[in-house]
């Protein structure tokens, strides 16, 4: 397979060419790092069209998008309303931060090692957003917490939800290592957003707890947010423990 994708206009992206169906965000990740380093981009300029991505690499918009959306959150491009993505330091196919993987041999293991993780990250970034956050912070958090209080109760469960609330309480710590952190972690945290153990009521109990840290955050009471957010997870490993029996 050739290392250069020609277009219909005779220009060539440095380092690029078609993908097969398999691995496609893996494999285009890889392919904008090498062509990042071949072109010699620097940090502050700009990468190739999305349109042009989507055709070079013969992947969808969908899959460019995602693309873009992890080296965002790994601080690595920006994207500029009406004007594209640019670089915001140095990226090599060498350099390319991919997602953690889990070794575990089973679900049970592998939701409780990534269990332990999410202790030292959300309690931390619970408190922190209780110290940090702004009123647009908090306006966000609510809108989420509210719809995820709508779908549970609904339903009698709100993963995809439950994620988005999660994921505002990240962005009110104000760190981006929080989300760079979560993006290499992104598959293994929502293993626990997708019914594991193929039960709807995973880690339910634990649904009044979230409004209980939304107001220890609003409150600006980072120590009872942290114990709210640490009642949440526990919650968690209870489940994870009696469901897996």
């Amino acid at each position: 397979m050739s290392d250069q994708f020609q277009w219909f206009d005779g220009s060539v992206l440095d380092g690029v060419s078609p993908l097969p169906a398999m691995d496609r965000l893996r494999d285009t990740l890889d392919a904008l790092g090498r062509h990042v380093e071949r072109a010699g981009l620097r940090a502050g300029d700009r990468l190739p069209a999305e349109r042009e991505m989507m055709q070079a690499l013969a992947v969808g918009r969908s899959t460019i998008r995602e693309a873009v959306r992890q080296l965002q959150a790994l601080g690595v491009v920006e994207t500029r309303k009406g004007s594209g993505s640019y670089l915001l330091r140095p990226l090599s196919a060498a350099t390319v931060h991919m997602p953690l993987s889990i070794t575990a041999t089973g679900l049970r293991e592998g939701l409780l090692q990534t269990l332990d993780i999410r202790r030292g990250l959300e309690a931390e970034a619970s408190a922190l957003a209780a110290l940090r956050h702004t009123s647009e912070d908090l306006a966000r958090m609510e809108v989420r917490l509210i719809e995820m209080e709508r779908v549970h109760r609904l339903n009698g469960t709100a993963g995809p939800e439950d994620l988005l609330f999660h994921l505002s309480v990240y962005e009110a710590a104000h760190n981006p290592l929080f989300s760079q952190l979560l993006e290499q972690m992104r598959e293994a945290f929502e293993r626990f957003f997708l019914k594991p153990f193929d039960r709807p009521d995973f880690a339910g109990r634990s649904f009044p707890f979230h409004r209980e840290m939304f107001e220890a955050i609003a409150a600006r009471d980072p120590g009872l947010a942290r114990e709210k957010t640490l009642a949440i997870l526990d919650i968690v490993e209870e489940d994870i423990k009696d469901m897996s029996q």
